[in-house]
């Protein structure tokens, strides 16, 4: 009879951990499952190989025993054997695998199916997870609302939290696909896709814009109103601003994600223009003022 390498049908390495023989064999019988490959032998064959190597991986004293006598093992100890073949009756009857489930290669160095972890027992998997893309306009996260998504021909209300941002991915728990065997349903994950179609540039909870200045408030000062992304805000204008100037209104930017009542800045970069289409007066005026300076 042939030696089996139970790692390598894994696909691990011999120093694994628990934990790592536990997530290869999860991964791949969740690919090969019955279930999932329905009239398939090649993937009903390798259901088979991954199980026996989990029966042996995920059990320690087997683990140690297959590690001991490797390829060596018809020099293993015969009393072993002989043991571990009075529990084969027993586990088979019990959860369900008859012995053809196994290997001639098991059946001979462990003596019938062995007990192993509880998952490797029932073969339980969780369902898939769903990825889903959410488009939205940058006015519609500036509040907290309600919408219903369809997701495989489900409808799913979510309630869509004010500040969420581009890119930004939440998780629904359980709205994936169904569990195998009685497994927890997958998760929903939605990433929000948020188009900008304002004036305001958002970065982050803070929005910006830019405010044109005629050349005269610019150098005499007085008072503009300027638009916020909800109102109108009216500003004074210090005397002499300058080109690029930038003042900070506190409070007036974007909802912050999760913290009701919190909010970035709006930043305001002023742009002087310069007159044009002037008259002969005004030409003159500005040649005296040039004079002057």
């Amino acid at each position: 009879m042939k030696f089996i390498d139970y790692y390598k049908i894994l696909g691990i390495s011999k120093t694994a951990t628990e934990k790592e023989i536990k997530a290869a064999y999860r991964k791949l019988a969740r690919k090969y499952h019955p279930d999932l490959n329905p009239d398939n032998k090649e993937a009903e064959a390798k259901f088979k190989e991954i199980n026996e190597a989990n029966e042996v991986l995920s059990n320690s004293e087997n683990r140690k025993k297959y590690d001991r006598y490797g390829e060596n093992w018809q020099r293993g100890e015969e009393y072993e054997r002989a043991q571990q073949q009075q529990q084969s009756q027993y586990h088979s009857a019990q959860h369900g695998f008859s012995e053809h489930d196994f290997s001639d290669f098991f059946e001979s160095m462990f003596g019938g199916r062995q007990s192993s972890s509880r998952q490797g027992r029932q073969a339980v998997f969780k369902g898939q997870d769903y990825h889903s893309d959410l488009h939205l306009d940058l006015k519609d996260v500036y509040t907290t609302h309600k919408q219903i998504l369809t997701v495989n021909n489900k409808k799913i209300r979510l309630t869509i939290p004010a500040g969420v941002e581009n890119g930004q991915v939440i998780k629904v728990n359980g709205k994936g696909g169904a569990g195998l065997n009685g497994g927890p349903n997958g998760d929903l994950y939605i990433k929000f896709v948020i188009n900008n179609r304002t004036d305001f540039k958002r970065d982050g909870n803070n929005l910006y814009t830019q405010v044109d200045l005629d050349l005269y408030t610019s150098l005499l000062g007085g008072e503009i109103v300027v638009n916020t992304f909800t109102d109108k805000v009216k500003l004074k204008i210090a005397p002499e601003t300058q080109n690029g100037t930038k003042v900070r209104l506190a409070g007036k930017g974007f909802p912050i994600y999760k913290k009701e009542g919190k909010f970035g800045d709006l930043i305001i970069t002023y742009n002087i223009k310069t007159p044009t289409n002037l008259s002969e007066k005004e030409k003159e005026l500005f040649r005296e003022l040039q004079k002057i300076g």
